[in-house]
């Protein structure tokens, strides 16, 4: 994976820059050690790394506005970092930059039941977003599957999902408002306590632009009330195919449970052996939860079960307890865990119509198999979000690249039947040179020049989202002296 050369005269001048961010920042919040620099040189696309010029801890909206106005007057590229929990390296460093890290940002900074709202620092972990309000049983919807430890931040930036983003949808349907700092310092606040804004949707375009236009500090998020109950069914079948078939039948019969989750006999082996969760022995597993009154439950489960009967499955379990419940998702929670026991992975995330799950997962066999690598798939099936975990040998010679040009196979296969690259991770440095597979140029430039308006110097989070080669072209060089 190739990184742009880092600016020398940036480097040359870490002193000068450490002094200034100094002057405005408390001593603990500008970390600028070598040794201590070196916690931030990746983040969970561990394959790639890079110590930062330094990292700046900020606790404010005012406190970013001030490191933002520093580093655009001294030309410092800025790398926004929520926890560090990105799968495609969309935090990860360049020599020359300053890593700006949220995580002290995790203050609730206002609270609306009846509106329905909260308003946090984007530092705060999604998990706890439904800490602050369960009492009130009230919870907020996005859950990607990181959600103990990943950032609001990040979250907005990606526009991560999650298993229950089936019936909830994803952060863009849960984001009401931002307050948002430019490179050049400025403060925006786009959006608000209220469903809509009137004028250019820039909140849309703002959730899931990966920190190429802001840093955002504050957000208002949609939160709902807790259903009245919830029941999750367990499925095997016989074949990965016959699985696929019966998620797309039941999205054509007008059933929307709240996840649809799904999981291969690789993974269901890793998992079983991890958590002992009591899975059947079969090829796949569904896992299909729906929620809401007793007899919306019954309702449901009942078509559920009549549809996954005739796809023949060898097994199909209904909870009947929490502790039930419980053990069904067990497995699917321990997933990426028991696979990083016994392999280095890395973790796709194309998305598809639901109506192609049969051909994609026979399609991902096929290519696994022509580079001789293990592939397990663990995803939300229910919206066609594809999660292959490609496992390989990082100390192994050459495992590393076969591993990426598989994966880059089946990213290509994702887009031709009519997916797309990434559902909730995100481009940064895994697909962006991929991006000429799903846009046309002048899809890119139309892309870049919305790049242009926010950040004119290209300074945010370089080396991001568009291909290399068109990105370094734009991104001015010249620095003040």
């Amino acid at each position: 994976m190739r990184m742009p050369e880092p600016n020398a005269r940036v480097i040359a001048r870490k002193a000068r820059i450490v002094g200034l961010l100094q002057a405005v920042l408390p001593g603990s919040a500008v970390i600028h050690d070598e040794t201590q620099t070196r916690a931030y040189e990746c983040d969970a696309l561990t394959a790639y790394k890079c110590p930062p010029l330094a990292v700046v801890l900020p606790s404010t909206t005012e406190e970013v506005a001030a490191v933002l106005k520093i580093c655009h007057a001294e030309g410092v590229p800025v790398v926004p970092r929520g926890s560090g929990t990105s799968l495609a390296g969309g935090a990860l460093p360049t020599a020359d930059c300053v890593i700006l890290g949220v995580a002290r940002m995790n203050r609730v900074l206002e609270t609306d039941y009846e509106n329905r709202v909260i308003r946090v620092q984007t530092g705060r972990t999604n998990l706890s977003v439904t800490g602050a309000v369960e009492e009130e049983d009230f919870f907020y919807a996005p859950d990607p599957s990181s959600q103990l430890a990943c950032a609001i931040a990040g979250n907005i930036a990606m526009n991560s999902g999650g298993a229950h983003c089936l019936k909830y949808g994803v952060t863009t349907n849960n984001l009401l408002g931002v307050t948002m700092v430019t490179m050049a310092g400025e403060v925006l606040e786009i959006g608000g306590a209220h469903l809509d804004s009137g004028g250019y949707d820039l909140l849309g375009l703002i959730c899931g632009s990966e920190g190429q236009l802001g840093v955002v500090t504050e957000a208002t998020l949609r939160i709902l009330r807790k259903p009245e109950g919830a029941r999750p069914v367990l499925i095997g079948f016989d074949s990965n195919e016959v699985a696929g078939a019966c998620v797309s039948d039941i999205i054509k019969a007008g059933v929307l449970p709240v996840a649809i989750e799904f999981m291969d006999r690789p993974i269901l082996e890793l998992a079983e052996n991890h958590a002992h969760a009591g899975y059947p022995d079969c090829d796949a597993v569904l896992i299909v939860e729906v929620e809401g009154s007793a007899a919306e439950i019954d309702a449901q489960l009942m078509l559920i079960k009549r549809i996954a009967q005739s796809h023949d499955p060898v097994d199909f379990r209904e909870a009947q307890t929490e502790e039930e419940a419980a053990r069904i998702w067990l497995g699917r929670k321990s997933a990426f865990g028991a696979v990083g026991q016994v392999a280095d992975y890395m973790c796709l995330d194309g998305t598809i119509p639901v109506g192609e799950l049969p051909r994609v997962l026979t399609g991902i066999k096929e290519i696994s198999e022509g580079y001789g690598l293990k592939v397990g798939n663990v995803f939300h099936a229910g919206d066609g979000n594809m999660h292959p975990l490609i496992m390989f040998d990082a100390n192994k010679p050459g495992d590393l690249a076969l591993c990426e040009q598989c994966g880059a196979d089946i990213l290509r296969l994702c887009v031709e039947v009519g997916g797309c690259l990434t559902g909730e991770h995100g481009v940064g440095v895994e697909k962006r040179d991929l991006m000429g597979a799903q846009f046309t140029e002048a899809d890119l430039e139309a892309q870049m020049a919305v790049k242009d308006v926010f950040d004119p110097a290209w300074l945010l989070n370089p080396a991001k989202v568009f291909p290399l080669a068109a990105s370094e072209g734009r991104r001015t060089r010249d620095v003040a002296a």
